[in-house]
């Protein structure tokens, strides 16, 4: 029988995944628009991208998948620390990827998503929520 703490973790992996596919659309909607529409180069592309992803990532995982009462700004600049280091990395690879070695756009797009999706779980579960996860009070129905 499933351990009702292995059970939790399996549904809280489950959540991160679904709200993070969300904030994949927004960052390939948004990714296609200024690639596509306004013609950026990919690398320029996929910083305002990144941004507006990780804004709605972050808020409704602390939300729903976490469950946190951490300090928001506290939790916001470990996210940040994060950033800090997968921006540059990512950016320079995307260029790279792109412009050097000219793989499809989508292609190196997609695979960073996946590279970002899961060390930025493990540093969120780690690090950003550690010995703050589900901790939040439920809100009451009056």
């Amino acid at each position: 029988m499933m351990h009702l703490m292995e059970k939790k973790e399996i549904i809280r992996t489950i959540k991160y995944t679904c709200i993070a596919a969300s904030a994949g659309v927004i960052q390939i909607g948004t990714y296609t628009l200024f690639l596509s529409v306004f013609k950026w180069s990919p690398w320029v592309s996929y910083l305002p991208s990144l941004i507006l992803s990780v804004l709605w990532n972050f808020s409704i995982n602390r939300k729903y998948t976490f469950k946190s009462a951490a300090s928001v700004p506290k939790a916001m600049l470990l996210v940040f620390a994060y950033y800090l280091v997968f921006t540059p990395l990512s950016t320079l690879w995307t260029k790279w990827f792109t412009e050097t070695l000219l793989w499809n756009a989508f292609v190196v797009e997609i695979g960073t998503m996946l590279v970002n999706f899961i060390t930025e779980f493990l540093w969120q579960r780690l690090v950003v929520f550690r010995g703050q996860i589900d901790n939040r009070e439920p809100v009451k129905k009056a």
